[in-house]
């Protein structure tokens, strides 16, 4: 696969690529090249899958699962139910943490995302849902 998306690799003709553990072999009608490549070079991300992250910060501010959906309680007058993508799932180990999980590294960031515009972070007082980590720059409110 490319790093453009998920378009294949397209190899010349008289071109053939030999993959062996720990390096990458491409021979041609001028030569061969040979590189080294480390073992766990993201096939172990397709073994393990990649995971992301979330903090929700505010009174009253939980998420559950309901059967594999998500469901996000954060201050609106209803709660917010999302539905998992095929490939991807979601746990819930307090209910003010949720952790996506998937083997696509793209869509774990995409899923990740949307959830945060439910109710990205507020500069004044900081609530919303947040990536693990992620430092909210605060603002001062108005003074009286």
């Amino acid at each position: 696969m490319s790093r453009i998306g998920k378009q294949p690799i397209e190899l010349p003709a008289g071109v053939s690529v030999a993959l062996d553990p720990g390096r990458v072999m491409v021979n041609g009608p001028l030569g061969e090249l040979t590189q080294q490549v480390p073992q766990r070079m993201k096939i172990e991300q397709r073994e393990k899958g990649f995971e992301r992250r979330l903090e929700l910060h505010g009174v009253g501010y939980r998420a559950a699962m309901q059967g594999t959906d998500l469901r996000l309680d954060v201050g609106y007058s209803h709660p917010v139910v999302m539905k998992a993508p095929q490939g991807i799932a979601f746990e819930v180990p307090v209910p003010t943490e949720i952790i996506v999980r998937g083997t696509d590294k793209q869509q774990v960031g995409q899923v990740t995302a949307e959830i945060r515009k439910v109710r990205p972070p507020e500069p004044y007082k900081g609530k919303g849902i947040r990536r693990k980590g992620e430092y909210v720059r605060r603002k001062v409110g108005k003074r009286a």
